[in-house]
């Protein structure tokens, strides 16, 4: 049995504009949310963790009423359309309400300006304040208005390196939020309205979420689904990498524009997923292609006719398969509870904390997954879903583990390796566990098994920002790490206890003619 890479990788391009805005989401609101907010990190988890809350009912929702949708574009296209061109709109104006948080910010918005310096000390010289690290001060009793006011953005090192200055970070940048705090109870009608488009965008996102990943199972068989979905992945991979380019060429990691307005970058997310959206319109041929894989799964011996006949029904589990499905499915909520805390926090982790360019150490990471989606797929069908899964999760928990220990004065190439490890071990983990959870399913239930996938990952999602948040407001943001590593350390555990869920071979007997008919059947 052969995989079409070309049907596969245009079904990709919805996977490659959900990926795209949610790398942008991911590091641009949180620093948004503090920085001109002035949100504390549990207040900023808060939020955060809003597209998770609507996602654990949305996702399943809208999974299941594509599995019934009988639209002529099929059953998932409609969803995917409607739903990318209200979020990439709604995307665009939230940057203007963005820069009106901006203009109520002007006073103190100028980065290294004595002037707003001086305003930003005599607002809060009587004030306690919380560094990243976890330091309490008073501002007053720390510096003198001269002191405080000559402080930069950047220092240049004895090697004659332009770093981040540690105190710009530790005392400046807290000091600055707190003039922002005050500015958001003073002009409450622009974060409300900030949250409110924020929740169209996030409602918009997850209605076609769960269709978009259910395309991959309906137009491609059992057994080639992790290898699918490693190409799927890849054009996720593709998407965030992109972005994350482009977050280097706005520069919005630097410390030196974290008060920047994002309109024109935004504007060119929302490009970027109209365009991906435009060649997924115009060359994915739902129906056929749906029709098509039925017919092969039925000359491979993996349907029978009468399944076939009726892709949209549903059937019951036996107690072993449910089993497993609850184990795989808790799993996925402690790997995701320790994943998603980090590529949430991590913006903000390593403008504190390491002083470094975020969008670098996250390109190396992707860059890793995409080169290890395609092998990655190939080792599952060699020695298991569950085997390669197990793999990934040791993996992530080393580069978490390791990743806890390295400081500002370690090696950029260290941290980088231990993303690229990371980056490694999430595209094993990815690639098979949404196949495993599919593979339990009917025709008719493919979008509903969808929505457990994505509801077990989005339970995780909507608790972790918030608890990793909070420790990090009580401890300092050094517990990042490790919080990550116990989480995924524990997916390891209950993944071993799982017994259903990898590939069925193609039948014996089959093998040659199903070669064949599926070499005419792929053949566009």
């Amino acid at each position: 049995m052969k995989l079409n890479y070309k049907r596969t990788i245009l079904v990709g391009f919805a996977f490659f504009l959900i990926c795209a805005f949610w790398q942008a989401y991911d590091n641009t609101i949180p620093l948004i949310l503090t920085n001109k907010f002035g949100m504390s990190q549990t207040w900023s988890g808060v939020i955060m963790a809003l597209d998770n809350v609507l996602a654990l009912f949305m996702l399943p929702l809208f999974g299941h009423l594509s599995d019934k949708c009988t639209n002529p574009r099929g059953r998932r296209t409609p969803f995917i359309v409607v739903g990318t061109l209200i979020a990439a709109c709604a995307l665009v104006a939230l940057s203007f309400v963005d820069n009106a948080q901006l203009r109520h910010l002007r006073d103190v918005s100028a980065i290294d300006d004595p002037a707003a310096l001086s305003v930003i000390y005599e607002r809060q010289k009587d004030a306690t304040l919380l560094s990243p690290g976890g330091e309490s001060f008073i501002l007053g009793q720390k510096f003198t208005e001269e002191e405080f006011t000559a402080i930069r953005s950047q220092t240049v090192t004895e090697d004659g390196r332009t770093v981040t200055d540690p105190a710009y970070t530790n005392y400046v940048v807290p000091a600055r939020q707190a003039c922002a705090e005050a500015a958001t109870r003073t002009h409450p009608a622009t974060v409300i309205l900030f949250v409110a488009l924020l929740l169209i965008i996030l409602l918009s996102m997850a209605t076609f979420r769960s269709p978009a990943v259910a395309l991959m199972p309906d137009v491609t068989p059992k057994p080639l689904r992790s290898k699918a979905n490693a190409v799927i992945n890849l054009m996720g991979s593709a998407g965030g990498i992109i972005v994350l380019a482009l977050g280097m060429l706005f520069a919005t990691a630097s410390v030196q524009n974290s008060m920047m307005s994002y309109t024109g970058y935004f504007g060119v997310i929302a490009a970027l997923m109209l365009a991906a959206l435009v060649v997924f319109m115009l060359t994915v041929q739902e129906p056929l292609w749906a029709k098509e894989m039925q017919e092969q799964s039925v000359a491979a011996g993996l349907e029978d006719e009468e399944e076939a006949a009726h892709p949209t029904e549903s059937r019951k589990l036996s107690a072993d398969e449910v089993k497993s499905l609850l184990l795989i499915l808790l799993s996925i909520v402690l790997w995701f509870f320790g994943y998603n805390a980090v590529t949430s926090k991590y913006s903000v982790y390593a403008s504190n904390i390491l002083h470094k360019d975020y969008n670098l150490t996250l390109i190396i990471a992707q860059a890793a997954a995409i080169v290890a989606y395609l092998p990655v797929g190939f080792v599952a069908g060699k020695i298991g879903r569950k085997k390669t899964i197990l793999a990934g999760v040791v993996m992530l928990t080393v580069a978490f583990g390791v990743a806890g220990f390295l400081t500002a004065d370690s090696p950029s190439a260290l941290m980088n390796a231990m993303f690229a490890l990371a980056g490694i071990a999430w595209a094993t983990i990815n690639v098979n566990s949404f196949p495993m959870v599919v593979e339990l399913a009917s025709g008719g239930d493919v979008g509903k098994y969808t929505g457990f996938y994505y509801t077990a990952s989005m339970a995780a999602q909507v608790a972790t920002p918030m608890v990793s948040g909070l420790l990090m407001d009580k401890f300092g943001m050094h517990v990042l790490f490790p919080y990550a590593a116990v989480f995924t350390g524990l997916a390891f555990v209950t993944m071993l206890f799982v017994r259903h869920g990898d590939s069925r071979d193609v039948p014996a007997g089959k093998a040659a003619d199903t070669d064949i008919t599926v070499e005419e059947l792929t053949n566009d």
